[in-house]
């Protein structure tokens, strides 16, 4: 007698998730309008391997990000991760390239990264990253066109509200050693970076616990990036309090050509605000960092953050290569749309549904949609003449915005009934075989306009 198989209860890991079609469906969406923002800059594809020698990724982004590597040994024996951004394997693949891709260089990059963090609202082990970066260069021009491009990103994705907070390491950085702890700037800026998480004692406390820093010296650090005001106020607080040093220097001047340069392209007026305490945790950024909020859900994080790394590719060439990019987080975005009921519920790729009154009559529904998709509008035939009824249903459920229907007698007289689905109405057309693709485009551009 032979035993049945042990029956597998279908399950995901913590931290992924799985992505059911409308679902995955706005997520290319988004995908689509952000490649078109980057190409509209001049960034060009690439993609990487998501396995990486792990010496390639340790050590890149700080001790949080490889206690935070999914490492392990391969078939052949090489100890491998999977990469936890999409910037350090850009910085490897063009110091291993550069000679064939000049500088400076462009690139976008969208895939999927891995981090072995404790999974919270919008925060997944697995994650799809939407990067753009120049490399190349140390020109603030670049700079400067990262922010212009989030500003142009957001609104192409569906959102007015937000904000893009910038700051400046060079600042921290000359901060920091003016007050004596430049030995200790890592582990300082990663405990400032999480205080919008923790609050401001909760950061002094982790900055005298790892970093030995004193309290009036923590403090000190905590009172400056804690000014308020318009970005000039705090700029000129700043310059101030720094009373001209040659650290606070660049660094207001880089943000100061920032600012000018959004708004006199158009970047409405407190999209870009400056904010001292945004640090960037991770160790290998060395000047202007951004980071991204929606205004109506702060508290989901940050959707698009980055900054200037001047150093990083230093570890794989001789040649100097600084870069500076930005990474939509566009599985915390989509998170957010659910939690704002942005999303449509759409499960369909089609425009229209083909339903199917009599099954000897399939060539010619199966010829209607094929008219229809050379035209550029989406078709689906539904697969057996079941009842009109259920059919619908099937349209309605999945969300089709128009339904093609025809039985023996509108066949014969060689014209269609093209049913608008939205609202309550679900108005019928009559429309010839002819006229049908240019009378479904017509529909479907109402319903946008």
């Amino acid at each position: 007698m032979t035993t049945a198989p042990r029956r597998i209860e279908p399950r995901t890991l913590k931290g992924f998730r799985d992505y059911p079609p409308a679902l995955a469906i706005a997520r290319e969406e988004l995908m689509e309008r952000a490649r078109a923002v980057y190409r509209s800059y001049g960034y060009v594809p690439i993609d990487t391997p998501a396995l990486e020698y792990t010496e390639i990724l340790l050590g890149k982004g700080g001790e949080e990000a490889d206690k935070q590597l999914f490492r392990f040994e391969d078939a052949g024996g090489r100890d491998v991760a999977l990469r936890f951004d999409l910037t350090v394997p850009f910085a490897r693949f063009a110091a291993q390239h550069v000679g064939s891709l000049g500088t400076p260089f462009k690139r976008y990059h969208l895939a999927p990264v891995w981090r072995g963090e404790n999974p919270q609202r919008g925060r997944f082990r697995e994650f799809v990253q939407c990067d753009f970066d120049t490399i190349g260069t140390t020109s603030n021009a670049a700079d400067v066109e990262v922010s212009l491009v989030i500003a142009d990103l957001l609104p192409a994705l569906g959102f007015e509200r937000f904000t893009v907070r910038v700051n400046n390491r060079k600042l921290l950085n000359g901060l920091l050693d003016s007050l004596g702890l430049a030995d200790r700037a890592g582990p300082v800026l990663r405990a400032l970076d999480k205080l919008p998480k923790v609050g401001r004692e909760a950061v002094v406390a982790e900055m005298g616990e790892v970093a030995g820093v004193e309290r009036d010296r923590a403090e000190r650090v905590l009172g400056l990036v804690s000014l308020e005001g318009t970005n000039a106020e705090v700029l000129d607080r700043i310059e101030a309090e720094s009373g001209g040093a040659d650290w606070a220097a660049a660094g207001l001047r880089d943000l100061r050509q920032l600012l000018a340069v959004a708004d006199a392209v158009g970047v409405p007026e407190g999209r870009i605000r400056v904010d001292l305490s945004i640090a960037r945790g991770l160790d290998y950024y060395t000047g202007t960092v951004y980071e991204t909020f929606l205004d109506e859900l702060p508290g989901i994080g940050s959707v698009c953050s980055g900054g200037r790394y001047d150093d990083l590719a230093s570890l794989y060439t001789r040649q100097v290569l600084p870069g500076v990019g930005a990474s939509l987080g566009l599985d915390r975005l989509l998170a957010a749309m659910e939690q704002l009921e942005l999303l449509s519920g759409v499960s369909t790729a089609a425009d229209v549904l083909v339903t199917q009154f009599d099954a000897a009559h399939l060539a010619a529904y199966a010829a209607a949609a094929a008219r229809l998709r050379r035209a550029g509008i989406g078709a689906e035939v539904y697969p057996d003449p079941r009842k009109l009824g259920a059919q619908l249903g099937y349209a309605d459920k999945r969300g089709f915005p128009l339904a093609l229907i025809a039985g023996p007698d509108e066949l014969e007289r060689g014209v269609w009934q093209l049913a608008d689905l939205r609202g309550e109405g679900r108005a019928r057309h009559e429309v010839s075989d002819a006229d049908l693709p240019t009378r479904a485009r017509d529909l479907l551009a109402r319903s946008t306009a």
